[in-house]
């Protein structure tokens, strides 16, 4: 089943303050081929439910929903369909501290030591920067770590005490899930409110993101999808009860593409913030990597630079991915998490860009 967004709805829709205003014949213009190209990996993929955005200079230009939110009751996916956005939580993580080094609490390249208790001698050399990019040299995962039971940030953090680091801090680019614990940990201890409170109010509330929540909401929250895992995603995947600072938060493309918009103001970043953010790490040899502070930094096979992150848990996968250059946006969530969401994401770019350049020479 396909749902196509309307113009009438989505002359309704408000980001960042401003009304979206769409025409239905820009819309019919641009159906066709996006849709035949979402319907394509829909199939390739066995995909139960997709919601698109397509956002242009920080305002939607369209979007789309396909197939079903949640199969055993024929439920359409909308985009209002809300889903766990996985791994693109992390730009949000690190948004938090750089709020607080906004502030004046801390400093990105503090040793971590300084805010969490009695770490060992050999994270000494660990910085928030360091966690940040993924270069701090801790395992992917804390060995307390279980999906299916709520645990303490502090307790997953300390479990890693005794796991030796995989390489000096700096020296190589290595994804650690459990760096992104102790970030959140960090934010909790400094800013005085557990981190899920701290980024409501100091970016969900002031960005009009209503729908953004942590994934353990309670009560949970209406046009929720179902997850689907395993091959083809053909079975419902657990509800895990743990939350995940690096995976931590359920969304929907109207809510991130709200985000969008702010990333081109100082509304909540500064430049200098987001610059900081986007700009690849540096380790200790002088070499680069295309990570940033939450978000992969590189420059496409076709030349355009890109800031993006996709993320995925059983149930579900997403991406976000910004083209600085043509300032355009692309937000996928999906419900079935066996999919390159990834290629579906740089994909649908590759065609509105096409199109969009053909239209403008």
């Amino acid at each position: 089943m396909i749902f196509a967004e309307s113009a009438l709805r989505m002359n309704q829709w408000r980001t960042a303050g401003v009304f979206v205003l769409l025409s239905l014949v820009a819309t019919v213009a641009r159906a066709d081929y996006i849709d035949d190209y979402m319907r394509a990996q829909m199939a390739a993929f066995h995909l139960p439910g997709v919601s698109i955005a397509i956002v242009e200079d920080g305002k939607i230009t369209r979007t789309g929903a396909y197939g079903l939110s949640d199969v055993a009751r024929n439920t359409p996916a909308a985009p209002d369909t809300v889903y766990k956005i996985a791994s693109v939580s992390k730009q949000f993580i690190a948004t938090a501290i750089m709020l607080l080094a906004q502030d004046g609490r801390l400093a990105v390249d503090d040793p971590i030591g300084r805010y969490l208790d009695g770490t060992p001698a050999a994270w000494q050399a660990i910085t928030i920067r360091h966690l940040l990019a993924h270069t701090g040299g801790l395992v992917r995962e804390s060995p307390a770590f279980d999906p299916m039971k709520a645990k303490a940030d502090a307790d997953i953090v300390k479990a890693l005490y005794d796991v030796p680091l995989r390489f000096t801090p700096g020296v190589k680019w290595e994804y650690s899930n459990a760096g992104y614990y102790a970030l959140a940990e960090i934010i909790t201890r400094v800013s005085g409110k557990p981190w899920p409170q701290f980024l409501q109010d100091r970016v969900f509330a002031p960005a009009g993101m209503k729908v953004t929540a942590p994934t353990n909401v309670q009560p949970t929250l209406s046009n929720r999808a179902v997850g689907y895992t395993g091959n083809d995603n053909t079975q419902p995947a657990a509800e895990w009860v743990a939350l995940r600072p690096s995976g931590a938060f359920l969304s929907t493309v109207f809510d991130l593409a709200k985000w969008d918009a702010l990333l081109y103001s100082n509304a909540i970043l500064t430049e200098a913030s987001r610059r900081e953010m986007w700009l690849p790490v540096r380790l200790t040899d002088g070499t680069t990597y295309p990570y940033g502070f939450g978000w992969h930094v590189e420059t496409m096979k076709n030349g355009r630079k890109a800031v993006w992150h996709a993320g995925g848990l059983p149930g579900f996968a997403s991406y976000l991915g910004r083209f600085v250059d043509d300032k355009v946006t692309i937000i996928v969530l999906s419900n079935g998490n066996d999919a390159d969401i990834i290629a579906v994401g740089r994909g649908l770019a590759d065609e509105y860009l096409k199109r969009r350049e053909t239209v403008t020479r």
